[in-house]
């Protein structure tokens, strides 16, 4: 178990505002030296705290601004419906997130793709022909307030 303490606390905050800062950049910032700073960044890295670096792409500028959360309710309540299921979606492209959920429905999905028209395609021809699937319910997103992802 990593420690949690206030200057692993800070690091984690500058990397989530900036991941592509500078190792010496950071050391300045959170008042340790490169090689302690890099050590603990390594640290957080090796335990699996940080789990990665990514790119945030503007999906409007690549003409993939069509965002809705979908949620989806199977037909069987059964861990083997469920299985199919997530291997159905985990091969759908346009599904960005899939998550299993309690209610009245089994799963949200956050689903990109480059139009309305796009959509109906993919809630058509792979959503529409999955037998697990009983219920589709389309929220279409038509502006965010606030998304931490961005």
């Amino acid at each position: 178990m990593i420690k949690n303490d206030r200057i692993n606390d800070r690091i984690l905050q500058e990397l989530t505002n900036n991941g592509r800062i500078s190792n010496s950049e950071l050391a300045d910032k959170i008042g340790l030296s490169p090689s302690a700073c890099l050590r603990r960044v390594q640290e957080l890295e090796n335990s699996g705290v940080i789990k990665g670096y990514r790119v945030i792409l503007d999906k409007e500028l690549l003409g993939q601004g069509f965002v809705a959360y979908v949620t989806v309710g199977l037909g069987e309540h059964t861990k083997s419906s469920q299985s199919a299921f997530e291997q159905a979606i985990i091969k759908a492209n346009e599904v960005k997130e899939c998550h299993n959920v309690t209610g009245s429905f089994e799963y949200i999905l956050r689903v990109e793709t480059q139009s309305l028209k796009s959509y109906k395609t993919f809630h058509t021809d792979v959503l529409g022909t999955l037998p697990q699937v009983s219920t589709i319910s389309t929220h279409v997103v038509m502006e965010s307030a606030k998304d931490d992802r961005a």
